[in-house]
């Protein structure tokens, strides 16, 4: 295979060797270019060396390159992966928690909604642009495939500032119902059940389930087991109060469990704590200290000759999905995915048709085709369509460089609700956060 893969943000621990444990695992993309990317040189000399001695290992399957040159990076790309984030993740991810709630504001994650979510998608965006509209002047066939968030709002902005850019977004949040709790409550092996979602990344839910060998809907057993499955089974992390209130009150089940959908929603606050989501953070941030630890700690043993035999990258796979899909339309296989992030284009009918969202779809070489959904519950759509239209004015913000704009997406959003509160927030985050940011005027 003579295959171009371009790994943007590669020198991160938690993105660039996950991504190499699923190309080791790839027989379709054997022969490839991997060409890791990334400005910060040090992290990306780690990683480049780890990985390239993982390959060495396995054979020399691939052709492993690094360069911390964006234009040299992306020559003959034939796939790009992004998982960038600009400025310290988490410095920044505590002070867009933090700061809107000393200000009032009922903001519980700041990570993709709420406030917070504002400020992150401010950061993010132009970035992501850039790096999008030179993938299209220098490998316009290239398929984009992004990984970092706020993952509606980046891919939102990119459909409307890049429109020709062959773009998706992937997120495996859908593993924490599928890999384990779903086979469970409907007593069937996954491979045998077709999963059908709906909704905006992070506030997504599953919107259908198929048993493949005879045709039965299996959602009727799902609503009927789930209560007592999760009975002494409640994770304040994942699935918990808010997720069975919203199941209880909707009628549809999101998958994306409480720490997600507090985001989006004004009662979201009644039902977690402020201390629920410091504490998620906290663990996540730990995660990452410790993923950076150990890539540091096999480089020091590569670099002493004390390499282990087995390597760091050789094992099953991450639970991502891009090396998947990437395999998907180099076949032209029409393999099924259950969560992708793409527009709308009629997939839901009464959503916004200017809207990415989080959906099933079939994989071929023309990329991600999504499983129509028609008109979803009205309910369901009520809820999404509030979301949609902060997102909408999040986006329109950004990239008009509009403080007038911003300040009246953050009144807006669910967890603010006055133009004083959204104002002192906005000139605090531009404030301790100003060369993030665009120059809002």
């Amino acid at each position: 295979m003579d295959k171009k893969i371009v790994l943007i943000g590669a020198g991160s621990a938690a993105f660039g060797p996950p991504t190499f444990i699923d190309l080791n695992l790839s027989k379709v993309l054997e022969g490839s270019t991997i060409t890791l990317h990334d400005i910060d040189e040090e992290k990306l000399e780690m990683v480049h060396a780890v990985v390239s001695e993982d390959n060495n290992k396995i054979g020399n399957k691939f052709n492993i390159e690094c360069t911390p040159n964006r234009e040299k990076a992306l020559k003959g790309a034939d796939f790009v992966i992004n998982s960038t984030e600009h400025g310290d993740r988490f410095e920044l991810r505590w002070q867009d928690n933090t700061i809107p709630r000393k200000h009032g504001s009922t903001e519980r994650m700041g990570e993709n909604g709420g406030p917070g979510g504002f400020f992150h998608s401010a950061r993010q965006i132009p970035e992501i642009i850039k790096i999008a509209k030179d993938v299209a002047r220098i490998c316009p066939d290239a398929f984009f495939i992004n990984y970092s968030n706020p993952m509606s709002r980046i891919c939102l902005a990119l459909k409307r500032a890049v429109p020709n850019l062959k773009m998706f977004g992937l997120c495996h949040q859908i593993g924490d119902l599928t890999s384990y709790n779903l086979p469970k409550i409907i007593d069937k092996k996954l491979s045998d059940v077709q999963v059908i979602t709906g909704g905006l990344n992070h506030f997504a839910f599953l919107m259908g389930l198929k048993d493949l060998k005879t045709g039965d809907d299996l959602m009727p057993v799902f609503n009927a087991n789930y209560q007592n499955y999760f009975q002494g089974k409640w994770d304040r992390f994942h699935y918990a109060d808010l997720t069975f209130e919203v199941y209880k009150r909707f009628g549809w089940f999101p998958y994306v469990g409480d720490n997600h959908i507090c985001e989006y929603l004004q009662f979201g606050s009644y039902y977690t704590t402020a201390q629920d989501l410091t504490d998620w953070i906290t663990r996540m941030e730990q995660e990452n200290k410790g993923v950076n630890a150990h890539l540091k700690k096999y480089y020091k043993r590569l670099k002493n000759g004390k390499y282990p035999k087995k390597g760091m990258l050789m094992r099953g796979p991450s639970g991502e999905r891009a090396i998947p899909i990437i395999e998907a339309i180099i076949e032209n296989s029409n393999s099924y995915e259950i969560a992708v992030n793409i527009p709308n284009d009629g997939i839901i009918e009464n959503l916004p048709q200017d809207l990415v969202i989080e959906c099933s779809g079939t994989v071929n070489k023309d990329g991600i085709q999504g499983v129509k959904l028609g008109n979803i519950p009205k309910n369901i759509a009520a809820i999404l369509r509030i979301e949609a239209s902060t997102q909408d004015l999040c986006v329109e913000a950004i990239l008009q460089e509009s403080k007038q704009l911003a300040i009246n997406c953050l009144a807006i959003d669910v967890n603010c609700g006055s133009f004083d509160m959204a104002e002192t927030i906005f000139d605090e985050m531009m404030e301790v956060q100003r060369k993030y940011l665009p120059n809002f005027k």
